[in-house]
């Protein structure tokens, strides 16, 4: 892998802090002259590392103030790429992973079309239980190119947040995700799987997430309806299209 790029160094530096709590919420983040001296690195830099963490709800920048240290959420929030096991956890829940598989597949048409890549391109599955208090709580299927991520099978024993992983072992930077859920009924294997009774409610999550480069990863992911939120933050009036 080659040497990463100083907005990376910055944003994954901030993002940091934010998490262990050194940038405290409701707080103003050092100004940009004190940040580009503090990690010796340009105007540019600094502002494009806030930029992606602003993106993901982590930063609010308010002219003539600052910027702020946004509080994260309890629930999942919709305009910002959290996922699974980061919500888990914000809730409260200590979240293990059971039985995790890391293959190399051959693309099907839904995969290869989500990441676009030709049907039989050799793709990255990755499947996994993630249980919330040892309780299973969500059936996870990711499908992942494999460009600039050698030995990902090695991980298989060693991550619980995949998005974690490839953040602090491959620096990969989510700018940006398609979502779309519905709500199906646990069928007789998703049901012993999750130790519910079978038809019990569950949402059915298919998500397409992007870095600068175009999509890494499909995600298939079916959870426990009634042990799950999301929160979906709205603003400003679109178009109405009724006259």
């Amino acid at each position: 892998m080659g040497r990463t790029p100083a907005y990376k160094t910055v944003y994954f530096a901030i993002k940091r802090g934010i998490q262990e709590g050194v940038y405290k919420k409701g707080t103003l983040l050092p100004s940009e002259p004190e940040l580009e001296k503090q990690f010796s690195v340009s105007r540019t830099t600094i502002r494009k590392a806030i930029s992606l963490l602003t993106a993901e709800g982590y930063l609010d920048v308010k002219q003539g103030r600052g910027t702020i240290v946004l509080d994260t959420s309890t629930t999942q929030w919709l305009n910002s790429i959290t996922s699974i096991t980061e919500t888990l956890v914000r809730r409260g829940y200590e979240v293990t992973t059971q039985g995790v598989c890391i293959d190399l597949v051959y693309a099907s048409e839904t995969v290869a079309a989500a990441l676009e890549v030709p049907v039989g391109t050799q793709v990255y599955q990755i499947q996994r239980v993630q249980c919330a208090d040892g309780m299973p709580i969500a059936i996870i299927n990711n499908y992942l190119r494999t460009n600039n991520l050698p030995d990902l099978q090695s991980k298989a024993e060693s991550f619980t947040s995949l998005y974690h992983m490839l953040e602090t072992e491959y620096n990969v930077i989510l700018l940006n995700a398609t979502e779309n859920i519905t709500a199906i009924s646990a069928d007789f294997t998703e049901a012993q799987i999750l130790r519910v009774p079978i038809g019990t409610p569950l949402l059915l999550v298919k998500r397409i997430s992007c870095t600068e480069h175009g999509p890494i990863e499909y995600a298939f992911i079916k959870i426990v309806a009634s042990k799950y939120e999301y929160s979906v933050h709205l603003e400003g009036r679109g178009p109405a299209g009724i006259s």
